[in-house]
């Protein structure tokens, strides 16, 4: 599982003009992947990284002052672009298994104590984020 996680100040999800999720104070933007390997395990593992991660101003972490996370799934975190000018998405999980294991990362930062938004799996969906700091990293696991 791969997540591309950025400290925001603000961030929102606009699905079809209606706004789906969105966080108005500072927290993280996490943009999640998943791969053929992936299990409940991985997303339970990611859920704890991301919820700990101390990335936010003080060196603090979502737990420690209640941030809150917008999460959204991202097939793309696993394009391959390495050959020609189009990408491959073969290590990208099919969306029947994908989706539940990106529930699952959600379902398990709320059971931390976590404020979680969301975006709607597979729309296409139009995301707006001041990044902080800027503070972009690669979580895998």
């Amino acid at each position: 599982m791969r997540a591309v996680v950025q400290r925001v100040s603000s961030a929102s999800v606009v699905v079809d003009g209606r706004t789906v999720g969105a966080i108005e104070e500072p927290g993280l933007l996490v943009l999640v992947g998943v791969t053929h390997t992936d299990t409940r395990a991985s997303s339970a593992k990611l859920a704890a990284k991301l919820w700990g991660l101390r990335i936010l101003h003080g060196e603090k972490s979502c737990s420690d002052v209640s941030a809150p996370l917008l999460v959204i799934s991202q097939f793309t975190l696993y394009g391959d672009a390495r050959k020609g000018r189009r990408p491959t998405w073969q290590a990208a999980a099919p969306g029947p298994v994908a989706e539940p294991l990106v529930d699952a990362v959600v379902e398990e930062l709320r059971a931390l104590g976590a404020r979680v938004e969301t975006g709607v799996f597979g729309a296409d969906m139009k995301v707006s984020l001041v990044n902080d700091g800027p503070i972009t990293l690669v979580v895998e696991v």
